[in-house]
């Protein structure tokens, strides 16, 4: 079998092969990571942003901490059905929480748009399987914004 880096003799002639052989079973595929993944980790970041926003200011807690519990709901969820393990730690603290809560609230306004923005794009790209799981994860993100208006 020729390998990278082979020479190969030609009429007389040395050519160096390289490449890669096709055949070659000596390493180890890559492995496959699901779509979803990121997905699951972006659902326990804004769980946790939410979670310590709420711990920062009080006065939020309950506008804030139905939302914790959604994505986390959604972390779950996604987890399952990408058969992914979630990570046992929660996300670092967000930078967030500090400040007025107003100033929490925009944060957070921000990262739920963004992540809303992700699920969208996700969802546009997944099979039907997958789809109405990623549209009900839009459509919640959608209403957090209204929520913390």
């Amino acid at each position: 079998m020729l390998r990278a880096g082979a020479l190969l003799a030609l009429g007389g002639a040395t050519a160096s092969l390289t490449g890669c052989d096709p055949f070659d079973r000596d390493g180890d595929p890559a492995p496959v990571v699901d779509p979803l993944a990121p997905l699951v980790e972006e659902a326990l970041a804004l769980a946790a942003a939410h979670t310590d926003a709420a711990a920062a200011h009080p006065t939020l807690a309950g506008r804030l901490t139905p939302i914790a519990e959604a994505h986390r709901a959604h972390a779950a969820e996604l987890a399952s059905l990408s058969r992914t393990t979630p990570p046992t730690a929660s996300a670092p603290a967000s930078p967030a929480t500090g400040g007025a809560p107003a100033a929490a609230l925009a944060a957070l306004r921000e990262r739920e748009r963004a992540g809303r923005e992700s699920a969208t794009k996700a969802c546009a790209e997944a099979p039907a399987d997958r789809a109405a799981l990623l549209a009900s994860i839009v459509a919640a993100r959608a209403t957090h914004l209204e929520v913390l208006r």
